[in-house]
């Protein structure tokens, strides 16, 4: 799908690379004439849209109709940006507002693919209302359950990007696209042009993928998968144990940490086909060759063993469990934190389960901003969620507070404790105080025997305490933050492996 204006594709064309040869079936909302040269009597209004039909063929911005990509029904609306630049006018919102109702009549994912300048000024304000309109068929959708996804052509601005665009559940854009709410001729003439393109917007946390044509019916088949709609789904099964001998293995099977999420896949998908039909057990045993170690002797010990640099991190576990990694990248406020991915993932069975990981580095409020934001999602739409602890605190620095670091962690524990689908908790690692304590499911937290939980880090308990740093090891074991203490207190349901 060319960038160049002169050889960008038309909304038919867009669809027909998600369909294929499953093809398109359109529909029309019922007809609504406008009045001559349009609700404010614009000149030249009635030939210029004469013009783009007789150029487009089309009769209006949007074309809209049901269709099936890959092996999954939905209701797709397509941008026609031949048409008047793409613009959104009363009879565009005619027909997103029936795109959206089509959706909801039948149960249907909603798949856009949006190449807009923003609301048509030549009927002013009757046209800017359609963002309202388009708002709260959206609304209407999530109510229900339905999932939207929002595929951002060359150029996505204006009213279009900031409803339509970013107001989907997921975000795909096409490499090199136009993404953003000014437009090339409205934002400031020193602007830099990155942060309005589909990689800035990605940098930023507003995308969660850049993904190549030839990628994208592939990934949104992935993604409709995912996201369903889904009934009844059970818990997420929880994680094998993994040996310390496995650790390091998660970037050869093909896992994205944070920062790769976005490029380590055109398609802007993950996959754990190395990890074989294995990963799918969810059985708790140990994997691969070798042994799972005892339970630590000492608090000391479990400290130790949790900030083992050769422990399996939260990459080797996702690695183990997913056949597919879809992620959600950022968290909508302008900022990503690549120590904690987020997304939706699919088993070898088949099973969608959202996943939130920590990676071991203290979380940022941007992190803790994506775990609520995947968790919601996963809530509304039926997901189990699985959530692998491993911090050692949430991040203390002067820029993470000024981020709100507070709201953001109390925003995460609100998530967890509202959610109404299943949560699996597995603490892999460090479990450090609340910021840890915020992605732990209160009644389903199982932990493995590389792990502990604590309400403060025992350097710290010791120091507040005013004890000498040889007495380090004595207060961790008052801490009581062995694995098997965290079952005998109650915490966690058992110990993994």
């Amino acid at each position: 799908m060319p960038d160049a204006d002169s050889a960008r594709a038309t909304a038919r064309e867009a669809i027909a690379l998600l369909t294929g040869a499953a093809g398109f079936t359109e529909h029309r909302p019922p007809p609504r004439p406008l009045p001559p040269d349009g609700p404010l009597g614009w000149a030249g209004y009635d030939e210029a849209r004469e013009r783009a039909s007789a150029r487009t063929g089309e009769e209006e911005s949007v074309v809209y109709g049901t269709g099936v990509v890959g092996d999954r029904a939905c209701v797709l609306l397509s941008f026609e940006f031949g048409f008047l630049g793409g613009s959104l006018g009363r009879q565009t919102g005619d027909r997103l507002a029936a795109a959206y109702e089509l959706a909801l009549t039948r149960r249907l994912p909603l798949l856009a693919l949006v190449a807009t300048g923003g609301s048509r000024m030549q009927e002013g304000m009757v046209a800017l209302t359609q963002l309202q309109r388009v708002a709260a068929a959206s609304t209407r959708l999530r109510a229900a359950g339905l999932p939207q996804i929002a595929v951002v052509r060359d150029p996505t601005t204006g009213g279009g990007w900031a409803t339509v665009g970013a107001g989907a559940d997921v975000v795909l854009a096409l490499p090199g696209a136009q993404v953003g709410f000014a437009g090339s001729r409205v934002r400031p003439p020193d602007a830099d042009p990155y942060a309005y393109s589909a990689e800035g917007q990605f940098a930023a946390g507003q995308v969660d993928a850049v993904v190549p044509a030839d990628g994208l019916a592939a990934t949104v088949t992935q993604w409709l998968r995912a996201l369903g709609p889904h009934e009844d789904l059970p818990a997420a099964p929880v994680p094998r144990a993994l040996p310390t001998a496995g650790a390091g293995t998660g970037s050869a099977a093909g896992v994205s940490t944070g920062a790769e999420a976005g490029r380590e896949s055109a398609a802007g998908v993950s996959t754990g086909a190395e990890a074989g039909t294995e990963s799918a057990a969810g059985t708790g045993s140990a994997a691969g060759g070798g042994a799972v170690a005892p339970l630590p002797e000492t608090g000391r010990e479990a400290v130790a063993r949790a900030r083992d640099p050769r422990r399996p991190r939260a990459e080797a576990y996702l690695a183990d469990y997913f056949a597919v990694r879809l992620p959600l990248h950022g968290d909508r406020s302008g900022d990503t934190d690549p120590g904690l991915l987020c997304g939706l993932g699919l088993r070898a069975d088949g099973q969608p389960v959202a996943y939130v990981a920590q990676c071991g580095t203290p979380t940022r409020p941007a992190g803790y901003r994506a775990a609520a934001r995947t968790v919601r999602l996963a809530d509304r739409l039926g997901v189990p969620v699985l959530t692998l602890v491993d911090t050692p605190g949430a991040a203390n620095d002067a820029e993470a507070e000024r981020a709100g670091a507070g709201a953001a962690i109390a925003d995460t524990f609100a998530a967890i404790a509202a959610v109404r689908v299943p949560v699996t908790t597995l603490v892999i690692g460090e479990g450090g105080s609340g910021g840890a304590l915020a992605l732990a499911a209160p009644d389903n937290t199982h932990v493995t025997v590389d792990s502990y939980f604590s309400v403060i880090a025992p350097e710290l308990a010791a120091a507040i305490l005013k004890r000498p740093p040889s007495e380090t090891g004595a207060t961790a074991d008052q801490l009581r933050l062995r694995p098997q203490d965290l079952v005998e207190l109650g915490f966690a349901r058992s110990i993994v492996g």
